[in-house]
């Protein structure tokens, strides 16, 4: 057992979602290295249930194009919903926005400013990369959800160790329709989120916008475990 923890504390800390990239793309055996650590995410039974598409190149910029003119001319069309309930889970998501609009600029009531933000995301934040993570038909996908959940981890956190940055942009899978028809996907497999990826604008105001978290109190309950502090 390793008797200095503190290290991967600090690494794992240190990651941060970056809302701003530049066009310089990553290296080629980088990415290779990066998927080769997000395929190593444990899965239920070992069913590995990640359809990965990456684009990058003028295919980004295509699709990119697509998904804003759809955007613009229709709205959403999410294969899963994106209601966050009531109480403190939208308190938490409406209070980064607060954030990240105080930090570019945007007042609460402008609407304009705030669907161009929108467009941002769909713009992939300006990055070389993204990778797209498709869930194939497996009964109500739960199980397939919480796996994609450990591959995007491994993902973005590999990204972190090479010195590179990504974001999981929960904005694009509103789109999902446009972005199968532009991959050639078969309909039954549902988009769940995109990582996108490069490397960092630091010049950016959002650049570094530190969320906060729950205190362990909100979010933790312990069951015969003494001495634990959940403060």
């Amino acid at each position: 057992m390793s008797q200095h923890p503190n290290g991967f504390s600090e690494f794992i800390r240190s990651r941060h979602s970056a809302r701003a990239f530049l066009p310089d793309p990553i290296p080629a055996e980088v990415i290779e290295q990066v998927l080769i650590d997000a395929q190593s995410a444990p899965s239920n039974s070992n069913t590995q249930p990640w359809n990965v598409h990456l684009v990058g190149g003028t295919a980004l910029q295509d699709l990119s194009a697509a998904l804003i003119a759809e955007f613009d001319k229709s709205g959403i069309n999410p294969d899963f919903t994106i209601d966050y309930g009531q109480g403190v889970h939208p308190q938490r998501s409406q209070a980064l926005a607060a954030k990240m609009y105080g930090l570019l600029g945007i007042a609460r009531e402008d609407k304009e400013a705030r669907t161009e933000f929108v467009r941002e995301n769909l713009r992939f934040f300006g990055a070389p990369h993204t990778a797209l993570l498709f869930i194939p038909p497996m009964g109500d996908r739960i199980r397939a959800a919480f796996d994609q959940g450990t591959y995007a981890e491994n993902f973005l956190l590999s990204l972190e160790a090479h010195g590179y940055h990504g974001v999981p942009q929960g904005m694009i899978s509103p789109l999902a329709p446009t972005v199968r028809e532009f991959l050639g996907v078969d309909e039954e497999h549902k988009l769940v989120t995109a990582l996108t990826f490069g490397i960092a604008d630091e010049s950016s105001p959002v650049f570094n916008t530190s969320p906060g978290r729950a205190p362990l109190s909100e979010t933790v309950t312990a069951h015969g475990i003494e001495g634990l502090k959940l403060d």
